[in-house]
């Protein structure tokens, strides 16, 4: 099984935690939030269209809303696959962090 890079993990991480809110602009603003780093638009919608290809994401279209104008939004569920992939990277991680003190500089 490949290790998901960190900008994935944490794409898979936001869908997880917004449920059924995890559409395109919902995940960024929790990037965002979350990482204290601005993301652009197209640091979030292509890595999810790639993360759908893999099969870690479905994609389904929610119910329109007046502040789009009636348009619907593109939102985004974990499939199995993608929480075999989140539960693998988070147990690499922290077989690497086991054991080890704060790092800090010398």
């Amino acid at each position: 099984m490949e290790i998901l890079t960190r900008s994935e993990e944490l794409l898979l991480l936001s869908v997880w935690r917004l449920q059924e809110e995890a559409y395109g602009a919902s995940i960024r603003d929790e990037l965002s939030k979350k990482t204290g780093k601005d993301w652009a638009i197209g640091s979030v919608y292509g890595p999810l269209d790639r993360l759908a290809k893999q099969g870690l994401l479905t994609t389904f279209i929610g119910a329109p809303t007046k502040e789009r104008g009636g348009r619907s939004k593109r939102c985004y569920k974990l499939t199995k696959a993608g929480v075999v992939a989140l539960n693998h990277t988070r147990r690499i991680t922290e077989v690497f962090w086991q054991g080890q003190q704060q790092i800090a500089l010398q």
